[in-house]
């Protein structure tokens, strides 16, 4: 199991991002899926970044889940079985917005493995993905946690940080 954790508060990482990605994945042509909904704030790390990713990408990438194309807990079951079908020989990585600790908001958290989606408010989804990227938006305070209070602009900061450092990892200079 490799864990890797960037402060995204702190300083831009997209280059350690880049990195760490490209050690987990060794796919040339990356499948990702971006998990969330842009109907609560701290829920839209995953469809923030797929949509720039779609953009910037164009073609040198399979992404899934937009700002105007959502995954959310509905489509789990779909998504998994798509990119299973589509993708059978491809690793999957997995992008969506997380809760922690207090010390944890702002941290980007990447590991070689997949994630169960809405765990941090107490749903019971299946596991997807082979490798995550988990952007840490808000604090869960027993058992609850609260995504409307959640600021854009770290939404935005760690989106900035994923987008940047998932076009080095894939993008040939």
């Amino acid at each position: 199991m490799i864990k890797f954790t960037f402060n995204s508060i702190a300083r831009e990482n997209y280059e350690e991002i880049a990195k760490a990605v490209k050690l987990l994945y060794k796919s040339d042509f990356p499948v990702i899926v971006c998990i969330g909904s842009d109907l609560v704030v701290g829920d839209s790390l995953g469809p923030i970044v797929g949509s720039k990713l779609l953009e910037i990408l164009n073609g040198k990438a399979y992404v899934y889940g937009t700002l105007s194309s959502p995954i959310t807990a509905k489509e789990i079951e779909t998504i998994k079985q798509t990119t299973k079908n589509l993708h059978p020989n491809s690793k999957v990585i997995v992008v969506d917005a997380g809760v922690g600790i207090k010390e944890d908001i702002g941290q980007i958290k990447i590991a070689d493995y997949g994630i169960n989606p809405g765990l941090g408010v107490n749903k019971n989804l299946p596991l997807i993905g082979d490798v995550s990227i988990v952007g840490i938006v808000g604090e869960k305070i027993d058992n609850e946690t609260h995504l409307n209070g959640i600021r854009l602009n770290l939404v935005n900061a760690l989106a900035y940080d994923i987008i940047r450092g998932l076009c080095l990892a894939f993008i040939k200079n």
